[in-house]
């Protein structure tokens, strides 16, 4: 008589986070590859120079290291960049401001932004930053909501902009 059994493949094992398949690791000078894929795939735009100055920047001596990749199958599939600023806008305590966040489209759903997000906001905690911002565009529904579901809401502050 065969067994039969009703778990699914995926099942987590007791102690088991969903986030837990993902390796999540500081980001590297040479994930520029990787993430210039992965911002085109979101934004149909090849912003390598952009990306190539803001790892530069997240990787620089004397900074603040908060930049992460997110591995699944040996690959680098997401990625988040942020930088930590002391003073900025007026404001005394530190700020963290995430720039930006990307996930491979073949990997959505697979946990990796819940889990770069979920080990940035446990290394921002440590580093005693009380609060993260960022900037996203407001027909971005489905980024939106991914923060939003990470405890992100609308800030009391207001972008302005002059366009020349």
């Amino acid at each position: 008589m065969a067994s039969v059994t009703t778990e699914r493949d995926d099942a987590l094992s007791a102690g088991e986070l969903e986030t837990d398949r993902v390796n999540v690791r500081q980001l590297k000078a040479d994930d520029l590859e990787m993430v210039v894929r992965i911002d085109r795939q979101a934004t149909e735009r090849n912003r390598e120079a952009y990306y190539r100055t803001k790892l530069r920047e997240a990787l620089e001596p004397g900074a603040v290291h908060i930049s992460l990749a997110g591995e699944l199958d040996g690959h680098v599939v997401g990625f988040v960049i942020a930088r930590l600023y002391y003073g900025e806008f007026g404001r005394s305590e530190p700020v963290a401001l995430i720039d930006s966040v990307g996930v491979d489209k073949g990997y959505r759903r697979h946990k990796v932004g819940k889990a770069l997000m979920r080990q940035l906001l446990m290394n921002l905690r440590a580093l005693n930053v009380e609060r993260v911002e960022t900037l996203v565009d407001w027909n971005h529904f489905d980024l939106i909501a991914f923060m939003a579901n990470h405890g992100f809401e609308p800030a009391p502050r207001v972008c302005l902009r002059l366009t020349l």
